[in-house]
């Protein structure tokens, strides 16, 4: 069976389909995973109590270049571990240790946005909350279907009666051009409305800061929305202008949350306890 490194590395124009990013960024990551690999094996080593002469022990697992793959494939295709190991020739219990070691390193490479790339320093944080008051961001929630809980009380916590279903909200904050992810909250129940997710997090941004977004947040003075048509009424001209104009100003995040969906974990997020289908 070819591994999915190989395949991409003998057939690049397939990286995309197979891991969701291109060749060369494929690469690039690796790079980077590499020098925080490093790093952390540095680390281990300085504070290891050791028993065995340096070079003995158990060998090291994956290379970066595998590593970053396996956790690229789990997080496009969403296999079991125990395909995931088959792909890469490993135990399905390799695999998982190897998924969750390579994507914790990933994670402190790549945040998942600006606002966690700088919340544990107190200056960098002030600073880019006031260098955000110069824009509208944008913003906009979206929800993956989930497991039905057992539970009758935990059901109707992620029913979501605007998809009919069980579910779980994230909400995405963006720069105007959609270019950089500026907040994201995953996992939130089904139940909750998209303007009481944002109030929720509201507090992460400057009092004056201003936002656009959709119908759902009519109400909300902070963002602007487009104009309802009235009961039993029709809306003028200049709104119905207005309305497309604000569309297409936010339609930046509808294709990020899209890119996002290229990685088939994002469609689908399983909550802790006991579910049935």
């Amino acid at each position: 069976m070819t591994s999915p490194l190989k395949r991409i590395q003998e057939h690049p124009s397939e990286a995309k389909r197979l891991i969701g990013i291109e060749y060369d960024q494929f690469f690039s990551l690796v790079a980077l995973a590499q020098i925080r690999h490093q790093q952390k094996q540095e680390e281990i080593e300085l504070n290891k109590v050791r028993i065995n002469l340096a070079g003995g022990g158990r060998k090291p697992g994956m290379l970066a270049d595998t590593g970053v793959c396996l956790c690229l494939v789990y997080l496009r295709q969403q296999p079991i571990f125990e395909i995931l190991g088959l792909l890469f020739d490993v135990s399905k219990t390799k695999a998982n240790d190897a998924f969750h070691y390579w994507s914790e390193i990933l994670r402190e490479i790549l945040p998942a946005s600006q606002i966690e790339e700088v919340e544990n320093d107190l200056i960098a944080y002030a600073e880019l909350r006031q260098k955000l008051t110069e824009y509208q961001l944008i913003v906009d929630s979206e929800e993956q279907p989930t497991a039905r809980p057992v539970d009758y009380q935990e059901q109707k916590k992620y029913y979501s009666g605007k998809k009919k279903m069980h579910t779980l909200k994230n909400q995405l904050i963006v720069l105007p051009d959609g270019t950089d992810i500026i907040d994201v909250t995953v996992g939130e129940l089904g139940k909750t409305s998209d303007l009481n997710l944002f109030r929720m997090n509201k507090d992460k941004f400057d009092l004056t800061q201003k936002f656009l977004g959709d119908k759902a947040y009519v109400g909300e003075g902070a963002i602007t929305t487009p104009t309802k048509k009235p009961r039993n009424g029709e809306l003028t001209e200049n709104q119905l202008l207005s309305n497309k104009e604000l569309s297409s100003q936010r339609i930046v995040v509808e294709h990020l949350i899209g890119k996002l969906k290229i990685f088939r974990v994002a469609e689908r997020k399983i909550p802790a306890g006991s579910f049935s289908i």
